[in-house]
């Protein structure tokens, strides 16, 4: 059988983000002042950041 090529191969891989609170990163869509923002926020202490990363 031929090679599958590197574009056509799946992958499927969840990354889970903490905040140092302990409490658990997801992202959200927020549409204000006519554009459309991604933030993420902790559900335990209200947080918000606009990248996952930025809670270290």
């Amino acid at each position: 059988m031929g090679q599958v090529s590197k574009n056509a191969r799946t992958s499927s891989s969840t990354q889970k983000f903490f905040c140092g609170c302990g409490g658990e990163v997801k992202m959200k869509s927020i549409f204000s002042g006519g554009k459309l923002k991604n933030l993420a926020i902790c559900e335990k202490c209200k947080r918000q950041e606009r990248k996952p990363g930025d809670f270290k």
